[in-house]
């Protein structure tokens, strides 16, 4: 099933010479990008697990810069399909999928090849041993980033902090969850309908 899923994404990623590409986001524009991201535990019992994760954003650009002064941008909804996901625990290494269903960033309006951006985002996580070990293999992710995009002619790469809540929101006993610091590469593109 993974497999099917991967080469499915993979697949619709190829298919972007079907746009146009832009060097910068663009109201009405789409965002097209490959991920990976890996970081460590930050509190707690879970401090010494390491989590790695790599997946595909598709992205729709909401608005057309507004806001005041520097906060002035623009607004982007985005999906992840996150067909790798692995938690390397104390005595086990969890491996899973996830799909984060909203991701939303501000994207500023900076007139420059590098782009700054906030995001707040949220899903859930399978996995095929419990995360954190004793709890559940059903998880929800909430997260935060700041990051930079920079901008090429067709192509960009954005490198971002994420931090990343993995809990399992009740559904099993203990609930202690992963709180982890991130750090993620993107390589993509925005591109536009013709």
């Amino acid at each position: 099933m993974r497999r099917v899923l991967t080469a499915v994404l993979f697949a619709m990623f190829l298919n972007a010479p079907a746009v146009r590409a832009q060097a910068g986001p663009v109201e009405g524009g789409h965002e097209l990008q490959v991920w990976t991201g890996g970081g460590r535990g930050i509190n707690g019992s879970q401090s010494g697990d390491g989590v790695w994760n790599a997946g595909f954003r598709y992205g729709l650009i909401l608005t057309a810069p507004h806001g005041p002064g520097f906060l002035r941008g623009r607004l982007e909804y985005a999906v992840d399909a996150v067909p790798v996901f692995m938690v390397a625990q104390k005595t086990n290494t969890a491996y899973g999928v996830g799909i984060n269903p909203f991701a939303f960033k501000w994207a500023l309006d900076t007139h420059s090849s590098v782009v700054p951006y906030l995001e707040l985002g949220g899903g859930t996580l399978f996995t095929n041993t419990k995360v954190p070990e004793g709890t559940s293999r059903i998880n929800f992710t909430t997260s935060g980033a700041a990051g930079l995009h920079f901008l090429r002619s067709k192509r960009n790469l954005s490198a971002e902090v994420r931090y990343m809540h993995i809990s399992n929101a009740g559904l099993a006993t203990p609930n202690p969850g992963i709180n982890t610091i991130q750090f993620r590469l993107g390589f993509g593109l925005f591109s536009q309908k013709e």
